[in-house]
């Protein structure tokens, strides 16, 4: 989550202009090395969404083993979209480093390149977020019927996994529903850094005191 929000939070929203390709262009020329770590972390979050996604599956196989096979193909969707929103971010660079295949463009016209594909691989990002809340629906309910965390806490992010599911395919009917972007999603970040700390330390402690 840290990886995620640096990489959003940060670097895009610091660097990319959504009213002028040329501002972005010209912030992505000046801060190049930081765009590309934004993209690494991005790639960094992405392997250990992976890791999380294939550890759920095995914890929770044995409650539902069709569910979860469906919970992990949503969520192996996500990833390749949102892999493949990365590659748009190295495309654009590329473009903005010039070479043959820029040779015959102006500048406003790369320019206008360059923001065409940027906006393209944010479309990836948000797009990916429909499978990601749709798999992320069906692990909370497993979650929820396996008793491994409270019922309130895997209720809520059955509640929050739809909402951000909702709210992502909203944003493809009307760019209006962008206003509405903290009510898609707040609620999952509650519900993935609540479900996070509570495994790591009342799982974690109650394994230890039954070691001891």
């Amino acid at each position: 989550m840290a990886f995620a929000l640096f990489g959003e939070a940060y670097v895009r929203s610091s660097l990319l202009d959504g009213s002028s390709a040329a501002r972005s262009a010209a912030n992505l020329i000046a801060s190049n090395s930081l765009y590309r770590i934004g993209l690494a972390t991005d790639l960094l979050t992405f392997v250990g969404v992976a890791v999380l996604v294939w550890a759920l599956f095995l914890l929770l196989r044995e409650i539902d083993s069709h569910l979860a096979v469906l919970a992990l193909v949503f969520r192996t969707i996500e990833l390749g979209v949102h892999f493949s929103a990365i590659a748009f971010g190295m495309v654009g660079m590329s473009l903005l480093g010039g070479g043959e295949y820029t040779g015959g463009l102006t500048q406003s016209q790369l320019h206008s390149m360059v923001g065409m594909v940027l906006r393209g691989q944010m479309a990836g990002l948000g797009i990916g977020f429909i499978p990601l809340g749709l798999g992320s629906a069906v692990f909370a309910f497993l979650l929820f019927r396996s008793g491994y965390v409270p019922k309130i806490l895997a209720a809520w992010g059955v509640l929050a996994s739809v909402l951000l599911a909702s709210y992502s395919f909203g944003v493809v009917l009307s760019p209006n529903t962008s206003d509405y972007f903290f009510a898609g999603m707040l609620p999952m970040f509650i519900y993935e850094a609540s479900l996070g700390f509570w495994l790591l330390f009342y799982r974690g402690a109650a394994r230890l005191q039954s070691m001891a």
